[in-house]
């Protein structure tokens, strides 16, 4: 048997993946960690905020105010992190902060110390948002400017509207459920999408309108799919009748 080539393994990175937190409870230890709220807020997680008030800065402020998270003044206490999903820390205090995360280990929470990666379970990373399109970059900890300076190398080179154009493909995927919702059409479902994603560009499918979707679900039988063009142009040939 003839050696194959696999690739090699890179040891050194992290595993990036989409973490729900949608209701799950996170705990922020200090006040001044505006983008980081958002970032979990913005995952949909509930949010507690525990800090004395007078460490709280404009933006946290604002959102305690709002009622986008909850507040609790005064200092952290071990019993915060009772029920508690995930421990965001930013405090001026490196004894305190290593309290929180050998507690955070105890209980086996996933924990963000603030500017000590060792004692980090993950990094929040340089993100570019364009509506269900979420790009991340992340240098590991090493070097968060450089990782907003790729980010934003990334983001210019993007077409406009590819959230749009995301959207609509996910609406698609719920219109083709709904004409083959039984469990052994999986497969046929999946390979399909895979047709359609590859056969148009990013450009047709921001240009593609729910009527155009409708007439596209007519060719998932027969397993084909045809040119944006072809599909607005049987759409005039049935407008005719």
């Amino acid at each position: 048997m003839g050696q194959e080539e696999f690739p090699e393994v890179q040891g050194g990175g992290s595993l990036i993946l989409a973490w729900q937190i949608r209701n799950k409870r996170v705990l922020v230890v200090g006040g001044g960690e505006a983008r980081r709220i958002l970032n979990v807020l913005n995952a949909d997680a509930k949010v507690t905020v525990v800090s004395p008030r007078e460490g709280l800065n404009k933006e946290v402020a604002f959102r305690i105010e709002k009622g986008q998270v909850d507040f609790v003044d005064r200092k952290f206490e071990p019993s915060d992190l009772d029920d508690v999903d995930m421990v965001l820390t930013a405090v001026d205090d490196p004894e305190a902060s290593t309290q929180i995360w050998k507690l955070c280990k105890e209980r086996k929470i996933a924990a963000n110390i603030a500017d000590v990666p060792p004692e980090c379970d993950f990094y929040f990373g340089s993100v570019h948002r364009d509506g269900p399109l979420q790009i991340m970059v992340s240098t590991n900890g090493k070097g968060p400017r450089l990782a907003n300076i790729v980010r934003r190398s990334i983001a210019e080179k993007l077409p406009e509207n590819i959230g749009e154009a995301i959207m609509k493909v996910g609406k698609l995927r719920q219109m083709l459920r709904k004409i083959a919702p039984k469990p052994e059409e999986g497969p046929k479902r999946m390979s399909w999408m895979i047709k359609v994603s590859d056969a148009y560009s990013l450009e047709d499918l921001c240009e593609m309108s729910d009527k155009d979707m409708e007439t596209l679900l007519r060719f998932y039988a027969p397993d084909k799919v045809p040119r944006l063009g072809c599909l607005k142009a049987m759409e005039g040939e049935l407008d005719t009748f």
